[in-house]
C-alpha cells in the first residue's frame, strides 16, 4: 500500500479548526478510517501532545504506516490507496509508548432499545447500561462511557487516561435520545473519569457522571469506572422469608443510625468504620438489642459530610467513605443472615447545586426545572428535580430499583415527600407556580410516586417504601389503585410532635395537656403508621431525648423509659434513633461517635436493657404488633383521667388474646388504682419500667394482681394496681 500526504487529509478547515478548538459535534465523522470516495482509505486521529502516530497491524503487529502531521499540532494523517484492514496506534508521548486500538474505529455500542427505555423514562436497570460500562468490543475489552446531555454542543470523557483533555475523547451524540457515548478501548474498572461538556455558552465546569457506580473518596470528585458487583450473596433465605416477614401485621422495630458516627476507630485520628468492620460491630449489638431493622441514613455520594447524606449527588454509587461497592454488599449480607432487614433512606426531592453535580448537567435546566421559583429549594439550598420530564421520572426510577436489586435492601424511606406533593411547600404567595389546573399540587411528583411504589410492588415484592409525609394529605399508604400513593408506612410526624410536646411538661402540668398521648388514636388507622424518634429530633438545639425530660436525674430518666414504653405498647411500628436507646445526653454530631462510656452508668444501662426487653415483648406478644394497623388491635379502658396523667389501654391479638398497658406520667406512685378488664382471674406483670433492672424504684404489683368481681370502666371484672410513678406497666392474663 502507498501512503500520500495530503495537507488536510481530506478534512475541511471548519473541521480542522472545531477539533483544535474542541467544538467538534461529531468526531466519528472525521476521525479513525475513512473512505476516499475512489476506493482509498484516510486514517486520522487528532492527539495533542503525542510526538509521533504508527498504524500497526491489528492482526500481526506489522507497521502500516507512520501517519504524517497534519496542518496544526495533535493532528496525523495517513491515506491508503486500499482499505488498511483492522488496525491499532502506536503513539509516542513525552512519557512512553502506547498501543491501543483507535476508539474511533468502533460502532455504536449502546443498542436502540436502552436509549428508547431512557427516553420513555421506563428503563428499569441505567445503571447497568448508561454511564461507565466495561464490555467487550469487537474482541477488545475497554469501557463504554455514555451520559444524556441533548443541549450540549460537544461532550468528551476525560480522566487521567487522556490528561484530563476534552480534545482527546470526544463522543458520539445519538441524536433521538440526546445520549453520547464512547467506546475507550483497553480501559477497565478502577479508571477516574469525568465528562467535559461544551454548552451553548462555553465548556461547563467538569461533570461527575450521573450514573457513575463508584466515586473518588470526597472531597475530591471525580467518577470512578466500576465493574459488576464482585460479592457472592449468602442471604437467599432471608429473602425467600422477607415478604412474610415485612408484612403489616409482623413486628417492625427500626434502629435507624448514622454510618460514619455510630462508632469510630478512636486513635491520634479517628476514623470512620468501613462496612466490614461496622458488620463485625453493628450486626451482634442489632441482635442483643431485638431491633428487626436498621435504617442507614443516606449513603450515597455526597459531596458534604455536614448533609448527612440528605444531599447527594451520586444516587447509584454508594458513599466511598465506608469502602467499596463489595464492602457494602457484605454488610448487608451479614445483617440479613442474622435476620436483620436494611432500610435506606433515599432522596428523590432534590439534590445539590455544586457546580460537578447534576446542576445545569448541559448548560441548560436538566435535571431541575428552569424556573427557580419551582426549581429551587428555599429552605435547603438545593435544586429540585423535574420529575414530569421522562428521563428524569426513569432516572429516579431506577435508582431505587438498583439498590432495591442489586444490593439486596429491604425498603426505602423517601425523604421529604411534603417537599414533592405541594408546589408551594415552604413558599409564600408569588413565590410558587400552579399546577396545570391552577392547584397547588406537584401532579408530576405525584405521578412519580405512584409509579414507583407500583413498579417496585411487581420488581421487588415484600420490599418496603416508607414515606416521610409530615402533612394530612390523604391516603399515603393506601393502594394506588384505590386513589393513594402506594407507600407500606407512614412516618407518623403527627404523633411525634403530640408527644413530644407533652413529656416535656413538667408532670404539674401535663393534666392541661392530657389530649396530646391519645389524640394519635384518633387517625392511627387512617394511614400503615411508623412511630418516628429519628435523628431530627435530636439535634440543632433540640436537645437529646433524654435531655427533653422534665425534673432531677432520676425523674429524667424515669420520664424517658415510660416515654418509650409508651411508645412501643402504642399502634404503630417504631423507630428509634441511634444513642437514644441508652439515653445520650449530648446532641447527635455526625463528626464523633456515640458516647458509648456512659454505659457504666446504671442508668443509661437500664435505658438500653428496657429498650431491648421493649424489643424483645413486641417481638414475641402478637397482641402488640399482628394488628397495629386495624382498630381492632385496640381499646382504650381509660383515657379521661387527666387529672392523674393516668392512661390505660388493651392491645389484642388477632386471635383474641389481650395485654393491658398502663401508663401513669406523674412522679406520685398511685396505690390500689382500679381498672376494669374483660376476664382473667390472675394477671402477670410481664413488664414494669420502673423494674431495679432498668435502674428505677421497683415499684409495681410483685409479679401478679388478682381479679376482683367489681365491674370497673364498663368492664364485669377489675384489677387494683400499684401504678409505679413515671412507669408504664405491661400485663397479660395468666
Amino acid at each position: 500500500m502507498s501512503v500520500h500526504k495530503r495537507e488536510q487529509g481530506g478534512l475541511s478547515r471548519t473541521d480542522v479548526d472545531d477539533l483544535v478548538n474542541a467544538r467538534h459535534s461529531d468526531p466519528f465523522s472525521v476521525l479513525g478510517a475513512h473512505g476516499d470516495g475512489a476506493g482509498g482509505t484516510w486514517l486520522r486521529a487528532y492527539l495533542p501532545d503525542a510526538l509521533s502516530v504508527h498504524a500497526l497491524s491489528r492482526g500481526n503487529g506489522a507497521e502500516l504506516a507512520e501517519l504524517e502531521k497534519g496542518s496544526v499540532p495533535g493532528l496525523f494523517i495517513a491515506h491508503f490507496t486500499q482499505p488498511p484492514g483492522d488496525y491499532l496506534w502506536r503513539i509516542r508521548w513525552a512519557g512512553g509508548e502506547q498501543v491501543t486500538e483507535d476508539p474511533y474505529n468502533f460502532g455504536p455500542q449502546l443498542g436502540d432499545m436502552d436509549l428508547y427505555l431512557f427516553s420513555e423514562g421506563n428503563h428499569r436497570d441505567l445503571a447497568n447500561r448508561l454511564g461507565a460500562q466495561p464490555i467487550e468490543a469487537n474482541g477488545v475489552h475497554g469501557v463504554r462511557f455514555s451520559v444524556w446531555a441533548p443541549n450540549a454542543r460537544r461532550v468528551s470523557v476525560v480522566g487521567a487516561f487522556n490528561n484530563w483533555d476534552g480534545r482527546r475523547h470526544p463522543m458520539r451524540l445519538r441524536h433521538a435520545s440526546g445520549v453520547w457515548e464512547l467506546f475507550i478501548p483497553r480501559l477497565g474498572a478502577g479508571e477516574t473519569y469525568k465528562y467535559e461538556v461544551l454548552g451553548q455558552d462555553g465548556v461547563l465546569p467538569l461533570k461527575a457522571d450521573p450514573l457513575a457506580r463508584a466515586t473518588e473518596l470526597p472531597p475530591s470528585t471525580a467518577s470512578k469506572v466500576a465493574g459488576p458487583l464482585g460479592h457472592e450473596w449468602r442471604d437467599q433465605q432471608w429473602l425467600q422469608e422477607r415478604e412474610a416477614r415485612q408484612r403489616s401485621n409482623a413486628p417492625l422495630s427500626i434502629y435507624e443510625l448514622h454510618a460514619g458516627s455510630w462508632q469510630c476507630e478512636l486513635g491520634e485520628v479517628s476514623r470512620f468504620l468501613n462496612w466490614r468492620e461496622l458488620a463485625e460491630r453493628l450486626v451482634p449489638y442489632i441482635q442483643e438489642m431485638g431491633f428487626t431493622h436498621i435504617e442507614l441514613m443516606p449513603i450515597m455520594e455526597h459531596p458534604f459530610g455536614g448533609s448527612w447524606g440528605y444531599q447527594p449527588l451520586s444516587m447509584f454509587a454508594p458513599t466511598a467513605r465506608y469502602g467499596s461497592a463489595e464492602d457494602f454488599a457484605a454488610f448487608i449480607d451479614a445483617c440479613h443472615q442474622a435476620s436483620i432487614g436494611v432500610i435506606l433512606d433515599w432522596v428523590p426531592a432534590h439534590f445539590p447545586t455544586d457546580s460537578h453535580g447534576l446542576s445545569r448537567f448541559d448548560g441548560t435546566a436538566l435535571y431541575e426545572y428552569e424556573n427557580p421559583l419551582e426549581g429551587f429549594h428555599q429552605d435547603w439550598d438545593t435544586l429540585i428535580y423535574n420529575l414530569g420530564r421522562t428521563e428524569v421520572h426513569g432516572f429516579m426510577l431506577a435508582s431505587a430499583l438498583h439498590w432495591l436489586r442489586e444490593f439486596h435492601i429491604d425498603g426505602l424511606r423517601v425523604d421529604a415527600v411534603a417537599s414533592m406533593l405541594y408546589r408551594d411547600y415552604s413558599r409564600k404567595a408569588g413565590e410558587w407556580v400552579p399546577n396545570r389546573h391552577g392547584g397547588r399540587e406537584n401532579l408530576e411528583a405525584i405521578d412519580f410516586l405512584r409509579h414507583l411504589n407500583e413498579v417496585v410492588a411487581v420488581e421487588v415484592p415484600g420490599a418496603l417504601v416508607i414515606a416521610e409525609e409530615s402533612t394530612a394529605w390523604p391516603g399515603v399508604s393506601q393502594p394506588v389503585q384505590q386513589g393513594g400513593l402506594g407507600f407500606s408506612y407512614k412516618w407518623n410526624m403527627g404523633w411525634m410532635h403530640d408527644t413530644l410536646h407533652y413529656i416535656q411538661n413538667d408532670p404539674i402540668h401535663r393534666q392541661h395537656h392530657h389530649n396530646e398521648m391519645s389524640f394519635g388514636l384518633i387517625y392511627a388507622y387512617s394511614e400503615h403508621f411508623i412511630l418516628p424518634i429519628s435523628h431530627d429530633e435530636v439535634v440543632h438545639g433540640k436537645h437529646s431525648l433524654i435531655d427533653k425530660m422534665p425534673g432531677d436525674r432520676w425523674q429524667k430518666f424515669a420520664n424517658l423509659r415510660a416515654y418509650l414504653a409508651f411508645m412501643w405498647c402504642h399502634p404503630g411500628k417504631k423507630l428509634l434513633f441511634m444513642g437514644c436507646e441508652f439515653g445520650q445526653w449530648r446532641e447527635w454530631n455526625h463528626d464523633s461517635e456515640l458516647d458509648w462510656y456512659l454505659l457504666q452508668y446504671s442508668e443509661h444501662l437500664g435505658v438500653q436493657r428496657l429498650v431491648g426487653d421493649l424489643n424483645r415483648l413486641y417481638r414475641e406478644e402478637p397482641a402488640l404488633h399482628q394488628q397495629d394497623c386495624v382498630p381492632q388491635g385496640f381499646q382504650w379502658l381509660i383515657g379521661d383521667d387527666a387529672h392523674n396523667s393516668v392512661y390505660a389501654w388493651l392491645r389484642w391479638s388477632a386471635s383474641g388474646e389481650p395485654l393491658l398497658v398502663v401508663a401513669n406520667f406523674t412522679p406520685i406512685p398511685r396505690e390500689g388504682y382500679r381498672i376494669g378488664v374483660p376476664f382473667g382471674e390472675r394477671w402477670d406483670e410481664v413488664f414494669n419500667s420502673d423494674s431495679q433492672r432498668y435502674a428505677g424504684s421497683n415499684y409495681g404489683n410483685e409479679g401478679a394482681v388478682v381479679g376482683q368481681a367489681l365491674p370497673s370502666h364498663g368492664q364485669p371484672i377489675s384489677l387494683a394496681l400499684n401504678l409505679p410513678p413515671l412507669a408504664v406497666l405491661i400485663l397479660r392474663p395468666a
